[in-house]
């Protein structure tokens, strides 16, 4: 399989981004009915959101242990043929969902699941692959409309398929990942030269020797941090929006499944239209101090929302935070070499699968506190609100990363000025001697 050169921008851009949208399909369509399934298990809303909480948990669990492995594989064999056996695998972890017979099997599922998928991780480091470093944010804001092309169009399937029945739209899936596995097989090309590619090493392949590149740096650690910050505030989509909406609104799976299309169309119209323009006027620290802001007011509207409009329309703010992932993915790949990219997404992944595991058990238990005649709280919207603080703390913290950062890439930029005038001029501090 040839390699992809970086003049081919555009086509590679396409085949990418087939690939994201069949596989987050995969995942989307299940999101409105795994809460269901789990609570006619349980017989509880409240016992749900404890469960799901900690099926997520679970899923972010193996993405913690394997995503460093994963990167650092993508690292030494390639993205083509890591991109491939996730699709596959997720073909076969769908599978098993549909016929789960039990709870136990429902988190075997989720433990496979997060073992196997792994293109999210190496999506991003083939993005860097065939991508100048000044143009990533707008290819990872590419890159995310894709993930919410696909988490438009799969929500809204899974409601529809869900009302067939919860268990229907996990056939569905497993259909989109085969159907995103043969694409792949027969289109996705290569994006890493064989000279570029880095040796496989465990002390670099596991989550805590991962975590060694990200404390290499001083901005990475900072923007790690404002990482962890926004996936956890994210997961409250995962942990509870479902089960809220259903308690607050007595909306079905179908009427939640059109919500969450369009939160994944205004998602996908920040990253795919705004993030280019906002990040060539502010640059990506402005960009992505505005998004994680704004964010925050969107998601505080949503846990106050006193009826189902108001909660809609808090949707619209919500969404400019889209802005925020690809500016602190592109300020990171910024710091790291060629081969060190999938490894840097790999830690990535880890730090997300870090609040991927204590942001669903955390919003899971205050949401049973806060929900129901024993709960002792009478405050269903708690969870919403603490999410919105949590972006607010993110935004701070990025505010004084993001400067530092520019500040580091003036320094670099002014010393290689200075090293390269001698040439520049035709004399040399040498020659003067």
């Amino acid at each position: 399989m040839s390699v992809l050169p970086r003049s081919r921008f555009s086509p590679a851009i396409a085949f990418i981004f087939v690939t994201a949208v069949l596989d987050v399909m995969a995942v989307g369509i299940i999101i409105p009915v795994l809460p269901i399934l789990i609570e006619q298990f349980t017989g509880s809303n409240a016992q749900a959101g404890v469960y799901n909480g900690l099926f997520v948990a679970l899923w972010a669990g193996m993405q913690f242990i394997f995503s460093p492995i994963i990167g650092s594989l993508s690292d030494r064999y390639g993205r083509r043929p890591v991109i491939l056996i996730s699709c596959a695998g997720l073909a076969a972890d769908f599978v098993l969902m549909a016929v789960a017979p039990s709870l136990w099997w429902l988190a075997l599922g989720r433990i496979l699941g997060g073992i196997t998928s792994s293109s999210f991780t190496t999506v991003f480091a083939y993005m860097a692959d065939i991508t100048e470093p000044e143009k990533r944010a707008r290819a990872y804001g590419l890159v995310g409309a894709a993930f919410s092309a696909g988490f438009v169009l799969g929500p809204l399937i899974g409601g529809v398929l869900g009302e067939w029945g919860p268990r229907v739209p996990f056939w569905g899936a497993a259909c989109l990942s085969g159907l995103a596995f043969l694409y792949g097989l027969f289109v996705l090309p290569e994006s890493l030269a064989a000279e570029k590619r880095m040796a496989f090493s465990w002390s670099r392949a596991n989550p805590f020797g991962a975590f060694r590149l990200l404390r290499s740096h001083s901005e990475l650690t900072g923007l790690s941090l404002v990482n962890f910050l926004l996936y956890f505030a994210h997961h409250i989509f995962s942990a509870v929006f479902v089960l809220y909406a259903a308690y607050r609104y007595g909306w079905t799976a179908f009427e939640v499944g059109l919500l969450l299309a369009l939160v994944g169309a205004l998602d996908m119209m920040v990253q795919g239209l705004l993030v280019g323009p906002v990040v060539k006027k502010w640059g990506d620290r402005r960009t992505m101090v505005f998004g994680l802001l704004a964010g925050a007011v969107g998601i505080a509207c949503m846990g106050l929302a006193t009826n189902a409009w108001l909660f809609t329309l808090a949707m619209f703010p919500n969404a400019l935070w889209g802005m925020a992932m690809p500016t602190i993915q592109s300020l990171m790949t910024q710091r790291v070499s060629e081969s060190e990219q999938g490894q840097l997404q790999g830690a990535n992944m880890s730090v997300a699968s870090i609040a991927g595991i204590a942001s669903p058990l955390f919003f899971g238990w205050v949401y049973s506190r806060s929900v129901g005649e024993n709960s002792g709280l009478d405050m269903p919207g708690l969870s919403f609100l603490i999410a919105a603080a949590i972006l607010l703390a993110g935004a701070l913290i990025g505010r004084v990363v993001g400067r530092r950062a520019d500040r580091a890439d003036a320094r670099e930029s002014a010393r290689k000025r200075v090293a390269e005038q001698p040439q520049a001029d035709g004399s040399g501090f040498g020659s003067e001697t």
